[in-house]
C-alpha cells in the first residue's frame, strides 16, 4: 500500500525535481517511440462507428461539448451513456445501424435531429394544437 505523503515530503521532492530535465527526456522518449497515446472509450467508440462528434452526440442524446468532455479525459460518462459507449465500442455496426435508420426515419440529417424533435415539443406548437 503507497504511503500519502505530507505537505513537507511533496515540497521536499519538487525542490530537488529538475522540470526541464524531465519535459527534455519526455520529448526525447516521444520521439523514439517510448511515449504512450492515451485515447478514452468515448474516442474509441465514435471512431468505430464512423461517426463525426456531432452525429455521435445527437445518438447518445448528449451535447457535443459533453462528448468532447469525455473524448479528452475532462469528464467521465456515467450510467446509461457508459453502457451504451460499451455497446458502440464492441458492435459498432448496430451503432451506425441505429444512427443511420434514425435518419432515414426522420428524412433529415442525424446532426439536425435533436433540435427538430425539440422544435416539435415547444409549448408554443403545444398550445397551438391544442386551440
Amino acid at each position: 500500500m503507497t504511503k500519502k505523503l505530507s505537505s513537507k515530503e511533496i515540497a521536499a521532492f519538487e525542490a530537488k525535481r529538475d522540470l526541464g530535465a524531465e519535459i527534455l527526456q519526455s520529448i526525447k522518449d516521444m520521439k523514439v517511440g517510448k511515449g504512450k497515446v492515451v485515447v478514452s472509450s468515448a474516442t474509441e467508440a465514435r471512431a468505430a462507428t464512423g461517426l463525426s462528434q456531432s452525429q455521435f452526440a445527437s445518438l447518445l442524446g448528449v451535447s457535443v461539448r459533453t462528448l468532447q468532455g469525455w473524448e479528452q479525459g475532462r469528464k467521465q460518462p456515467s450510467g446509461a451513456a457508459r453502457t451504451l459507449l460499451a455497446i458502440a465500442r464492441t458492435n459498432p455496426k448496430a451503432v451506425a445501424e441505429v444512427a443511420s435508420r434514425r435518419a432515414r426515419a426522420a428524412s433529415i440529417n442525424p446532426i439536425t435531429l435533436p433540435i427538430t424533435q425539440q422544435l416539435h415539443r415547444t409549448p408554443h406548437t403545444e398550445l397551438a394544437a391544442h386551440h
